[in-house]
């Protein structure tokens, strides 16, 4: 009988786990994103998420902030620069065990640690200086992408100005066409 070595086991069960998180697909006017949620590291963050998700919130909102090397950032303006009214901010939920690394998601806020409420990031690159006491309490990072990193690529490649005293804003607007939750793998 053959014993899996310790990594296809860790793998194994990995995989297991993931099946219970929830998974989002974020249609954009540049192509699907699917992302992979951690609400067994940020509740708050994810049931704050989910919620504007399933109300259809971030449908027609646009990536109003994109930085090549950094962030593409979203989920807060309509595609005139608008601003959309929100729910109260959540409660930070960064923690050095969940890192603001390539391909990962993570909520958005002002200078105030616990502000977060509709906008959320995709980190270009390792940024580790957002990560939670590097430089302060952080920026909460609740998942990961699983599928479509090519899309987010291709939205950082984008032309970006300055529009309404906003700065890196797409010259021609990056659409959130709408965010759903997958059904789990069963």
């Amino acid at each position: 009988m053959m014993v899996p070595a310790g990594n296809a086991l860790a793998q194994s069960d990995e995989s297991k786990a993931d099946d219970q998180l929830p998974r989002v697909r974020m249609v954009t006017s540049e192509g699907p994103i699917e992302l992979l949620l951690r609400p067994d590291v940020a509740p708050e963050t994810v049931a704050n998420f989910l919620q504007y998700a399933k109300s259809g919130f971030f449908d027609g909102t646009i990536f109003h902030r994109v930085i090549p090397g950094f962030m593409i950032q979203g989920g807060g303006f309509t595609k005139e620069l608008d601003r959309k009214p929100t729910r109260a901010p959540v409660r930070n939920e960064a923690r050095p065990t969940l890192p603001n690394l390539r391909g990962t998601i993570a909520m958005a806020r002002t200078s105030a640690p616990d502000s977060a409420t509709s906008q959320f990031f995709i980190n270009l690159s390792d940024n580790d200086f957002l990560n939670a006491g590097v430089r302060g309490p952080g920026y909460a990072v609740f998942g990961k992408v699983t599928e479509g990193m090519g899309v987010v690529d291709a939205i950082a490649r984008k032309q970006t100005t300055r529009k309404q005293g906003m700065a890196d804003v797409p010259v021609e607007p990056v659409i959130i066409e709408s965010v759903t939750l997958l059904d789990s793998a069963d």
